[in-house]
């Protein structure tokens, strides 16, 4: 399936398994103010949904999934240089932007490689791709800080991903035709919608509102440590000595960027909290 036609069915499953949670808790679906949160909810959509997820899906059609975790774990490092302009009072402190220097050099070990044997190739595009999404992530997550805080956590989601598939549709569309159904890889698409976005989203925007954009981000640390080692173990995939070198050098820069933040003044949107 291409990336887009991923990217609905992800969204369309995600967004099933959020109804029928919140139905069987008895929460309200559709929030009374809908019509006004269409905009907030399309910018959400965009930026934590349609753009990264079918670039890190392109990406990923030509780089590894080790080396495509290791670049998702750079959000942080996006988020703590744009959130010195959008949110001045949780600005980072100095040894947290020598965190995000020391983060932007992994990146630069990991890519060097490969630019300088052969350029602009598909793999450092693919690279460049995963970047792209970690930085959208970063820019969603400050979003929903300053636009979205202490908003129900279930509503929230569910509005993220009922936006994300209305507005991936017609990009898909025409690449539906060509879709050949394969056992694994619907279930893993439904496992990745189901957990990896239903279910995930509202932990997710949870941690956001009670640790703000960049310390909630710094949840991509776990990323890496898991991918790599099932990069290896189910797909035989190879790491390399820059692979290793630069999640090394990045995960220690996400560390620095997140020494001595406290959660600045969280309002908090606890799950149990929603709304009947």
């Amino acid at each position: 399936m291409s990336p887009s036609v991923l990217v609905l069915i992800r969204s369309s499953s995600g967004l099933l398994a959020l109804v029928a949670i919140m139905t069987a808790m008895h929460h309200r679906i559709i929030p009374a103010d809908w019509k006004a949160r269409l905009l907030p909810f399309a910018i959400m959509a965009v930026t934590g949904g349609v753009l990264p997820w079918i670039a890190i899906a392109w990406g990923e059609e030509h780089i590894s999934s080790g080396l495509a975790s290791i670049l998702n774990a750079t959000t942080p490092l996006f988020a703590a240089v744009f959130v010195f302009w959008v949110i001045p009072s949780e600005r980072p402190s100095l040894i947290n932007y020598a965190g995000v220097l020391i983060g932007v050099a992994g990146v630069v070990i990991l890519v060097l490689p490969d630019l300088t044997k052969g350029g602009l190739r598909a793999d450092v595009l693919g690279t460049l791709a995963v970047l792209l999404a970690s930085a959208s992530y970063a820019v969603s997550a400050l979003y929903q800080r300053r636009k979205l805080r202490g908003m129900n956590v279930y509503e929230a989601s569910i509005g993220q991903l009922a936006m994300t598939a209305l507005i991936v549709l017609p990009l898909a569309a025409p690449a539906l035709p060509s879709v050949h159904l394969a056992v694994n890889s619907i279930a893993a698409v439904l496992a990745l919608g189901i957990a990896g976005s239903g279910v995930a989203g509202v932990l997710y925007y949870y941690v956001l509102n009670s640790l703000g954009p960049v310390r909630g981000s710094g949840v991509t640390l776990l990323i890496p440590l898991t991918a790599v080692f099932w990069g290896v173990t189910i797909l035989q995939e190879v790491v390399t000595v820059p692979i290793v070198v630069g999640m090394v050098v990045i995960l220690a820069g996400i560390v620095l960027t997140n020494v001595g933040r406290g959660a600045a003044n969280p309002q908090r949107s606890e799950p149990e909290k929603a709304p009947a």
